[in-house]
């Protein structure tokens, strides 16, 4: 994203300020919120900034369409000129992408603009969020229909559900995830034996299973910091990354905490002994950054001290969050468990086998509605609260180009300039 001004004769403002209407290519920086009315026209003219002959407006464009808007301006007399970005103005994010691409981004836009310096973790989040969901609706014949809706979305064969087909790919990929999960639990339709246990049964093996939700927590976290990390250094240098508590120093706190779990899981003195080392050192460079944004002095102090507690505290909060991938998991098999059961104990040769198969299939219905519905929020919630939050410290606004729809008067159809094609320069050459 570029920032621009753009020059032109003032007796040619007008004209000008119509062809940037309809090529909504730059954001105009106005004094005023832009807006869509008839007036607007005159009230972006009126905002120009006149000296002498000429007239201009700073504005920003994305800089692969700066050669397009000169070709389109230059027959006007306008020009575009390339300004010095100023540090305290933050460019406005270009959201680009069609199709999948677009698709990988709706988890990040429903939780904010991604500011324009920062790393964009739309796949990484996608990725996350199947993967979060699969662990907690892990069965194969769930996750068939899920993936069989999700390849229906793709289709856009139903009318009706024309609006939800961008979100195909979530859905087909909570299946697969599901599907992977439910083979591992040896859950199909609930624990009938369709598919053998590849690695545990929920229900007979809670502790592993509540270990493994910590470890997947754990490794998303290590991501966040990471990616959290690297925005920091864009956004205010290493200096402010360092003190960042999703910084430098908020990830070798991180590190300490894995560092000492392990050491003391394994019984290994000199690994507790440096991941103590390792915290003190971590928590001291977040108090003095926490010290310096507070402002110094006494009332410094002790907010940076209660704001130093609550970063440990939630970094063992947000740590033990992901423990629910396992609670989640064992409340869809136990559910699935009952009903298996009541289905078995109903089964007979008579008119019980139809009542059975009844119970069988409303027991799935409503199992598959209530714990998708619970999964699908519960693994949004945990990418907002415990990796969002860590990955964007600022949020962004949206490049929103200034494109009203003006109504053609007399004057300018008389005036107007034949359409000039947008396109590569080599396009333009083309005869």
């Amino acid at each position: 994203m570029a920032r621009v001004a753009l020059l032109a004769p003032e007796r040619n403002r007008r004209r000008v300020l119509v062809e940037l209407a309809r090529l909504g290519m730059v954001e105009l920086d106005l004094p005023y919120v832009p807006g869509n009315g008839a007036e607007e026209l005159d009230k972006a003219s009126a905002a120009a900034i006149v000296s002498g002959p000429l007239a201009g407006l700073v504005g920003w464009v994305p800089r692969r369409d700066i050669p397009d808007l000169s070709a389109a301006l230059g027959p006007l007399g306008a020009a575009v000129v390339p300004l010095p970005q100023p540090q305290w103005i933050q460019p406005p994010t270009m959201l680009g992408g069609q199709g999948q691409a677009r698709a990988s981004r709706t988890l990040v836009d429903t939780y904010g603009t991604v500011p324009y310096a920062d790393v964009d973790p739309s796949r990484l989040a996608g990725i996350a969020y199947v993967l979060m969901f699969g662990m907690m609706f892990g069965d194969v014949g769930h996750g068939a229909i899920l993936l069989a809706a999700g390849l229906l979305l793709r289709g856009g064969r139903i009318k009706k559900l024309a609006k939800l087909q961008r979100a195909w790919l979530f859905v087909s990929g909570a299946g697969l995830a599901a599907m992977l999960f439910g083979a591992l639990y040896g859950e199909a339709f609930g624990p009938t034996g369709l598919v053998p246990v590849l690695w545990l049964e929920p229900l007979s093996n809670p502790v592993p299973l509540l270990v493994a939700g910590l470890g997947v927590g754990a490794f998303l976290l290590a991501g966040a910091y990471a990616i959290g990390t690297i925005n920091r250094v864009r956004e205010g240098g290493w200096g402010f990354a360092l003190y960042a508590r999703s910084g430098v120093a908020g990830s070798l706190l991180f590190l300490a905490i894995g560092l000492l779990v392990w050491g003391l899981g394994t019984g290994t003195g000199l690994l507790t002994a440096a991941a103590v080392l390792l915290a003190l050192g971590s928590l001291v460079i977040i108090f003095i950054g926490l010290f310096v944004e507070a402002g110094g002095g006494a009332a410094a102090i002790f907010q940076a001290v209660v704001e130093l507690v609550d970063t440990v505290i939630r970094l063992g909060s947000n740590l033990v969050s992901f423990a629910r991938l396992a609670a989640f998991g064992l409340t869809h098999a136990a559910l699935l468990m009952v009903v298996w059961n009541g289905t078995t104990a109903l089964w007979a040769p008579d008119w019980r086998a139809a009542a059975a198969i009844l119970l069988f299939l409303v027991g799935n219905v409503v199992t598959f509605a209530l714990e998708a519905l619970v999964a699908g929020i519960q693994a949004l919630r945990l990418e907002y609260y415990e990796l969002f939050s860590r990955i964007f410290q600022s949020e962004g606004r949206r490049f929103r180009p200034w494109s009203p729809e003006l109504a053609p008067t007399p004057t300018d159809a008389a005036t107007a300039l034949p359409v000039i094609p947008l396109g590569t320069p080599a396009e333009r050459q083309l005869p």
